[in-house]
């Protein structure tokens, strides 16, 4: 029972000032919570057994007792509270009723219990106060709860936060500071305690838009909620909210709570999840992967175009499909090795397409590890080798050929040069060209016979081709070991030609002092392929500008070189002397990885 219902039934009555007493139903005593009275100065008059029990005493009426019984009260936050300070004290000073004041009482044993008090003034026949009336019940074991309840909301690792039914918040935990990054003020913010809130697509979202709002304006549940809280520092947090609305044992409305899941970690996930998957589409190697069964589980379209098998013919499959008999064994020694977590380098094999025809590729297969880090398959990159085969069994006959018969060549060309040269305008200048163009290949081509067309290594070519030209001490090489294939060698060894020739007429070898400075490099590419930087700068030469027709030289350097590497060139003109710089891929220049430096 209320004071308002009491007060209905007409169990509380005011009397004349002057009676010094206030009127006290037989009744007050049955009812189910402390019950007392105080004159207009804040005197305790009246009280019920329960409020003695309360108190914890039988305070003696005839001593003067102000604003309450209790042996000693305090606030909530644990200091004393002063009895011109406590509830009834407000109450009498302003004539107003107060509803739900928490507060807590010691008790002359020392114990001490939170009561929930609930005032109403008492008026005489002029309206004026003479006194009040306080309800009040113990509340110790629901604030113990709720105080429980809280200590479990902080502990979550999940942001926590309720409001009442204006929206207002009424509590949060340490997770959703940590997500909102900030701490709002309770009883102030609404809706949400995030800084700012923004829609998925990056606009705005005003307050009493997001879910929580939705979720207490329509009194439902929502599941799954989205949107995107901005920090202070302006930092963005993509979240998922779960508002519920809470009701009262009458089903009454009394606030919410929501629960905010941030899913940042999630979504930059699945933004690389999108970015490797359109990678593995857009890729012209075939990706393939699979368990550790070898049943194939992913197929890209590249792989569809080597082996013929669609997606859905693919998946599920053995891959074992694509395995020539005689080769089957490849697959049992490839998965020893992925399930203990080797990476498989580059190999080349043979594979079977869906016609029957067999196709040279080369392999590259990784272990794949699940969230968990467990190996739970692998994912094989396969290449189409069949030109780059063919490229080789025709340099290796035409080698072969070369072997034994360019020697002989050489001086058929020298005799011909010789005569031909004879009726230029200027025979011997001509003569004299051409003669060191083909002694340079020759040089070239005594590196890789002596080498049985091995090939040589990038300091033998180079000390070969500049030493006609310059001592030792002008020249600086630097760069990792690498043996060029045949091919390169006499491609790049007359690209040196021509770049050392130069530089002897008219660059840093024709002054005292310059000198050239030749550095190479691997690095890998965006496309996945490691590719050979090479430069030759010429220092302390005289300024280098481009030659008002393009020579012979230009020719080997711009387009002859680069062209027969599958790479690319450029000259750059600079005050002390040019640089070439070449850039090709691996693969088109080296032919092992040995060699000295």
């Amino acid at each position: 029972m209320t004071v308002a219902s009491v007060e209905a039934a007409g169990l509380l009555t005011a009397v004349p000032p002057d009676t010094e007493q206030l009127s006290w139903h037989p009744f007050m005593a049955a009812l189910p919570v402390g019950i007392y009275t105080c004159d207009a100065t804040g005197r305790v008059v009246r009280y019920n057994e329960l409020a003695a029990e309360l108190w914890g005493r039988s305070p003696d009426l005839a001593e003067h007792h102000a604003y309450c019984g209790a042996y000693r009260t305090y606030g909530l936050d644990g200091k004393p509270l002063r009895p011109a300070d406590s509830p009834m004290a407000e109450l009498l000073a302003t004539g107003k009723a107060l509803r739900a004041r928490e507060l807590c009482l010691e008790r002359p044993d020392g114990s001490r219990i939170v009561v929930e008090a609930n005032l109403n003034p008492l008026l005489d026949g002029a309206g004026q106060v003479i006194g009040g009336v306080s309800c009040f019940h113990d509340i110790t074991g629901r604030k113990q709860a709720e105080h429980s309840l809280q200590q479990i909301l902080q502990a979550m690792p999940v942001a926590v936060y309720t409001t009442d039914t204006s929206g207002t918040l009424t509590f949060f935990n340490e997770a959703s500071a940590e997500l909102w990054g900030w701490r709002p003020e309770i009883g102030v913010s609404q809706w949400c305690g995030s800084w700012r809130l923004r829609h998925l697509d990056g606009e705005p979202m005003a307050h009493d838009q997001c879910p929580m709002a939705t979720a207490l304006r329509e009194e439902r549940e929502i599941r799954w909620g989205r949107a995107v809280a901005e920090r202070p520092d302006g930092t963005l947090v993509p979240f998922v909210a779960f508002p519920t609305p809470l009701h009262d044992a009458a089903g009454s409305l009394v606030g919410a709570v929501n629960t905010l899941l941030d899913v940042s970690e999630q979504q930059q996930a699945a933004d690389i999840g999108m970015h490797m998957a359109a990678i593995v589409e857009s890729s012209l190697d075939a990706i393939v992967s699979k368990d550790l069964n070898g049943i194939i589980t992913s197929w890209n379209p590249a792989a569809e175009r080597l082996f013929g098998y669609t997606a859905d013919e693919a998946v599920g499959q053995s891959v074992l499909m694509l395995i020539p008999e005689g080769r089957q064994d490849e697959e049992t020694t490839i998965i020893e090795r992925i399930r203990r977590g080797e990476r498989v380098d580059t190999f080349e094999t043979m594979r079977r397409r869906k016609d029957g025809t067999l196709i040279p590729v080369s392999l590259t297969i990784s272990p794949v590890r699940n969230a968990r880090g467990r190996i739970v398959g692998a994912s094989k990159i396969a290449r189409d080798i069949t030109s780059h085969k063919e490229s080789e069994r025709r340099i290796r006959v035409l080698m072969r050929e070369v072997n034994h018969r360019v020697k002989n060549q050489y001086s058929v060309i020298l005799a011909m040069i010789r005569e031909s040269g004879k009726r230029s305008s200027d025979p011997a200048g001509f003569e004299l060209q051409v003669r060191e163009r083909i002694m340079a290949l020759a040089d070239s081509h005594d590196l890789l016979v002596s080498a049985d067309w091995s090939g040589a290594t990038v300091c033998e070519l180079l000390r070969a081709q500049v030493k006609p030209f310059a001592d030792s001490e002008r020249i600086t090489l630097s760069g990792p070991p690498l043996l060029l294939h045949p091919n390169a060698v006499q491609y790049l060894g007359i690209a040196f030609h021509e770049l050392a020739t130069n530089a002897t007429k008219h660059g840093a070898l024709s002054v005292k002092g310059g000198r050239i400075v030749v550095d190479w490099q691997i690095v890998p590419g965006d496309d996945g392929i490691d590719y050979l930087e090479l430069a030759w700068r010429e220092e302390g030469g005289p300024p280098a500008t481009p030659a008002e027709r393009t020579g012979f030289g230009s020719v080997v350097l711009q387009r002859i070189t680069p062209q027969a590497l599958n790479g690319s060139s450029e000259i750059l003109y600079g005050d002390s002397g040019i640089t070439w710089w070449l850039r090709a891929p691996l693969d088109s220049v080296v032919a092992r990885d040995d060699g000295d430096a």
